[in-house]
């Protein structure tokens, strides 16, 4: 499959790429910010039979404004589009609003479909918005854990934990991770 990829990369045809990253405001938020972009390589033929030349089919943007607070809370949200194939497409970007009050935790996926996929806004910025709750996780606890704090006594004092157990298989319950989480935990001396 290697070596026909490497031959398959001369002829491609479409690439979406999606960047996530997040930046601190102050100790207790951050801003989230998604990027959606779709770019065609070859020319294709409308449903009218008129010719599209590549390039950008789509260029999105997602900002969200996040309480740094264990659950994170989705405190204003922002949506931009830069190039769309439409150009009703603009009108979906109001959805984006639904999502203001939220809290970024298990089932925070099916949240933002109930909120604004399907014919409620755009299939694109739904799924900007589904693959940024990882990030506003990782981004979140990175900017949390920057200072040194002290170790738990209990593993339920441990803030985000919840959001960690039974997500993969290796933070699976009983598995290394969460056994190393207890032992840490088991081995602080509190009153």
């Amino acid at each position: 499959m290697k070596e026909l990829l490497e031959k398959a990369k001369s002829s491609t045809l479409h690439s979406r790429l999606i960047d996530l990253r997040t930046y601190a405001v102050d100790k207790n938020r951050v801003i989230v910010e998604g990027r959606l972009m779709d770019q065609r390589f070859r020319p294709i033929y409308d449903i009218d039979g008129k010719k599209k030349e590549p390039g950008p089919i789509h260029e999105m943007v997602i900002c969200l404004f996040v309480e740094n607070r264990v659950p994170f809370t989705i405190l204003d949200a922002q949506a931009e589009m830069l190039h769309f194939p439409h150009e009703l497409c603009p009108q979906t970007l109001s959805s984006i609003k639904r999502l203001v009050g939220i809290e970024v935790k298990s089932g925070f996926g099916q949240q933002v479909r109930e909120l604004m996929g399907g014919t409620k806004g755009c299939a694109h910025l739904t799924h900007l918005m589904m693959t940024m709750g990882q990030e506003i996780f990782a981004g979140s606890m990175t900017h949390r854990l920057r200072e040194p704090r002290p170790l738990p006594c209990a593993v339920e004092d441990i803030k985000g934990l919840e959001y960690l157990v039974n997500s993969c298989w290796v933070w699976r319950e009983g598995g290394p991770l969460v056994q190393r989480v207890q032992e840490v935990v088991k081995r602080q001396e509190c009153l």
